[in-house]
């Protein structure tokens, strides 16, 4: 595995790096995240403007037919902010669903709008807020004359405020699950922040929404099309909390060379060494395990595994990183003018993101080490 950049991802790199400290200077980035007012619709239209939108869907759809690592490349330098937004949620994850699932019209009308940043179709996954995997789509489809009656509540949807639409996942009158796409200003929908610890957080509750026919992406194998968009596009998720890992790491070993406690830089206190450390240690693991995962993919190997564990590794070190941060920097870093705290706040919301570590440690470890029925657990 080669970890260096070709030249066009070096471009992309510079670019990118100097977007983010133009648009989300660190005193703008960390009033955002304070107020909790993180979409910036004109920030998203200049995202969409250089291409960042639909960056793997093809040409014909708008988009830039990059590769995976190419994508990841622009994804680290925006979690260097950490740039707020539907950048992967939409632009990714969701114009993924709509590619891997939808019709040639769905995909026609839906993905050159994504690219261009007017359509935002958000993903509503989980009824249960920390939970993940298909038991936890409890929202109900029914058929009604005309099309489908929407019923239920998805209790953490990440950038539900920037949304245009939701694709939402829903349990059929046979058992199967379903996506559909539901517009933001349907009867019935409503969206309520969700407060405490976290940043770009919403339930969101159907009463009797109607979806006519036309929206529904796919009627019966909505699991398996969201495996196979996730799969495609958590390591861009990954490579963002990488990006946000590298930044802390830079500004906290600056701190420790020019705070000086006792007549020298704090940096010279072994305890001081011993966060640091571990620290770069979790940034190590997040990057190799990411760029590993990345590579995978790129080559046509196997992957799944791989990503698995990229999930679980980059949202467990991100989180860690900023605790290590906060040790070092000790009160300075709560402010919440501190781009720490920002970092911190956003690391606890990401951990549970589309599954915990400890959900997809399970998963890797089922496909590498899989239990035949006989051996299996009673």
């Amino acid at each position: 595995m080669d970890l260096r950049l070709t030249e066009t991802q070096e471009m992309f790199k510079k670019v990118a790096a100097d977007f983010v400290r133009a648009e989300a200077p660190a005193h703008l980035m960390t009033q955002w995240y304070r107020t909790k007012e993180t979409f910036r619709p004109e920030l998203y239209r200049k995202a969409a403007a250089l291409g960042w939108l639909g960056m793997l869907l093809p040409e014909q759809y708008g988009g830039a037919e990059t590769s995976l690592t190419d994508c990841a490349v622009v994804f680290e330098e925006l979690g260097r902010g950490p740039v707020p937004g539907p950048f992967f949620s939409a632009g990714v994850l969701g114009a993924q669903i709509v590619f891997l699932g939808g019709s040639d019209e769905q995909k026609k009308s839906l993905l050159p709008a994504i690219c261009k940043g007017e359509s935002i179709p958000i993903p509503a996954i989980t009824d249960q807020a920390a939970g993940w995997g298909p038991e936890a789509v409890e929202t109900t489809l029914t058929g009604s004359a005309g099309g489908f009656i929407l019923d239920g509540s998805k209790r953490f949807v990440f950038d539900a405020e920037a949304a245009t639409g939701f694709i939402v996942a829903a349990r059929t009158e046979s058992g199967e699950i379903a996506l559909v796409l539901v517009d933001r200003a349907s009867a019935g929908l409503s969206i309520k922040a969700l407060v405490g610890f976290m940043v770009s957080a919403a339930e969101v509750t159907f009463e009797k929404v109607r979806v006519p026919g036309s929206s529904v992406i796919t009627a019966g194998s909505g699991w398996q099309v969201l495996s196979g968009a996730l799969e495609k596009s958590l390591p861009m998720l990954c490579a963002y909390q990488v990006g946000a890992c590298q930044e802390i790491f830079g500004f906290t070993a600056e701190y420790t060379r020019s705070r000086v406690v006792f007549g020298q830089p704090i940096g010279r206190f072994q305890r001081v060494q011993d966060h640091c450390v571990d620290l770069s240690v979790h940034l190590d693991a997040a990057r190799y395990a990411t760029y590993e995962a990345l590579w995978r993919l790129d080559s046509g190997l196997p992957a799944t595994a791989a990503v698995h564990e990229a999930k679980a590794v980059a949202s467990e070190g991100y989180r860690e990183v900023c605790n290590y941060a906060h040790m070092v920097f000790a009160g300075p870093g709560t402010d919440y003018g501190h781009p720490l705290m920002a970092h911190s706040v956003l690391a606890h919301t990401l951990y549970q993101y589309l599954g915990t570590p400890s959900h997809h440690k399970h998963s890797m470890m089922d496909l590498l080490y899989p239990i035949s029925p006989k051996h299996a657990l009673r």
